[in-house]
């Protein structure tokens, strides 16, 4: 029995190579998988032995050879294929033992060059994969270390890998070598701005209990490459597995803290915040952002981007949570917590960057793809369109509500008072009803004048600043744009309400 081993990758392939010798297997290796195992004692034939052709053009040529392919790529059962091996000198290869170059680790890198990238792209490594993976019925393809144990523990019990295990193997090599050859079409596509073809590369995080709803299988997927401010590379630190509709909740959360810099807290229940706050400190904005609606929080979740200290973890004890989203925890926090088995505290890593978020949304045989709405303008008083100005605490309030605004679902409402949400209008039909929904909510707490109006879209009528005013509100920022924008100047103007245009909307559908 004879192996190619060549790897790029050398984990563990000592003891795996010694332990095939054990068995009575020849090793054939290249280049520095050669001088690794002949430096730990473990004898092989040199490629270049094997197929009497040395290694060319830096090493890019060295297995490409029909005494290597053929040697792979012939059938045992095969009278013809026996005798065009026997015909050419060529010895069966049972085994190849292969892993990659790092294409993906040399395209992270900061400061790589195309020149870099392109010597990373292995050719004899996939081909070699390949011709083994295909003929699975007699040989066996390697590309993962972690199979080395069971491998030889196999051969040990068998003599040989069992057919079942071999297919299992070629299946494995063929997704290796297509998520290597993803990676670099991508790469490549990129620098030759083609983008007619989208690749995704994910890695099942687990397996869900259902989806949406119990009749609905799901299943949770990592992308490639960690990222922040996100849930698949965040540390589960207690409780229950997350669900479906806990995943898409969190992520909302999460998108939500982004957009601030100062202590802030968001509650949120069914994707859309429930209630929100900014502090001097952690502490405040837990507390503001409770207080803004006791109510729906109930069930909901809560996500700061500070530490989350003993106080916040006192307050949230006797509050029914499903998850609870942090930077970091104090020891105390997580003790006061640890008293709610089935809460699900989770630890998330919210470095900011400027690097463009990409967001994929699925469509009935489709798949919608779009960067995330991470933009952030600040509300400044060159903004306003109205004869009444606004003062400069109403102008942190405006700041406040326009970054929550875009956040809930369209069409979205929110109103504030002493930067925190008092009432959240999401989803309507028509912008009046959401208007409506957060109004009532505002007031039915006692919040019923100087108050706040954010909407995510443009009010073409005077209709909603009418209601607004019948409601205490004082100022209103809104995206601006229509061609009817001056009806709601001159309600606003009207009514004594300052009104400022942002000239951006930020829909969520």
């Amino acid at each position: 029995m004879r192996a190619l081993v060549s790897v790029s990758d050398k984990t563990g392939l000592v003891d795996f190579v010694k332990g095939l010798q054990g068995f009575g297997w020849e090793i054939i290796a290249t280049g520095g998988t050669q001088k690794l195992l002949e430096n730990n004692g473990v004898k092989t034939i040199g490629i270049s032995e094997v197929t009497g052709f040395p290694e060319i053009c830096d090493g890019r040529v060295k297995t490409l050879h029909p005494k290597v392919h053929g040697a792979l790529l012939a059938r045992r059962d095969e009278p013809s294929h026996l005798k065009a091996l026997k015909d050419n000198g060529i010895e069966f290869i049972d085994m190849v033992c292969v892993n990659l170059y790092p294409f993906r680790q040399t395209i992270a890198k900061p400061d790589v060059t195309m020149e870099d990238a392109i010597e990373n792209i292995d050719i004899g490594g996939p081909s070699m994969l390949r011709s083994a993976a295909k003929n699975w019925k007699d040989v066996t393809v390697v590309c993962d270390p972690s199979d080395y144990d069971g491998i030889l523990a196999e051969i040990g019990a068998n003599g040989n890998t069992l057919p079942e295990t071999r297919l299992k193997l070629s299946a494995k090599a063929y997704t290796h070598t297509a998520e290597y050859d993803s990676c670099i079409a991508t790469y490549m596509r990129a620098k030759a701005g083609l983008n007619e073809k989208l690749f995704l590369e994910y890695d099942l995080k687990q397996g869900l209990r259902y989806g949406e709803n119990p009749h609905q299988s799901a299943k949770f997927y990592a992308s490639m490459q960690p990222a922040a401010f996100s849930l698949a590379f965040a540390k589960q630190i207690q409780g229950k597995e997350l669900s479906y509709n806990n995943i898409q909740d969190a992520n909302a959360a999460l998108n939500v803290v982004r957009d601030f810099d100062e202590p802030f807290c968001v509650a949120l229940k069914h994707m859309n915040p429930c209630g929100a706050a900014v502090g001097k400190t952690i502490e405040e904005a837990w507390q503001a952002a409770y207080e803004a609606d006791k109510v729906s929080i109930y069930g909901g979740i809560v996500a700061v981007n500070r530490e989350l200290t003993a106080e916040v973890a006192a307050g949230m004890k006797p509050i029914f949570l499903e998850i609870v989203l942090a930077p970091s925890y104090t020891p105390e926090a997580l003790e006061i917590l640890s008293s709610k088995k089935n809460l699900r505290v989770m630890q998330v890593d919210m470095t900011k960057s400027d690097a463009p978020v990409p967001q994929f949304i699925s469509v009935n045989g489709g798949l919608l793809a779009q960067q995330l709405d991470t933009q952030i303008e600040k509300v400044t008083p060159e903004m306003c369109v109205t004869k009444v100005k606004p003062t400069d605490a109403q102008l942190a309030e405006l700041d406040f509500g326009w970054k929550i605004v875009k956040h809930v679902k369209s069409n979205a409402i929110v109103v504030v008072k002493d930067n925190h949400t008092v009432g959240v209008g999401a989803g309507q039909t028509n912008r009046v009803g959401s208007a409506e929904i957060a109004l009532k909510e505002a007031n039915a707490a006692g919040f019923t004048k100087d108050l706040v109006l954010a909407s995510d879209g443009f009010l073409p009528f005077g209709d909603t600043v009418e209601l607004a005013a019948k409601y205490g509100v004082t100022s209103i920022v809104q995206p601006g744009g229509s061609i009817r924008d001056e009806e709601s100047i001159q309600k606003a103007d009207e009514l004594g309400i300052t009104m400022l245009f942002t000239g951006i909307r930020h829909f969520k559908h």
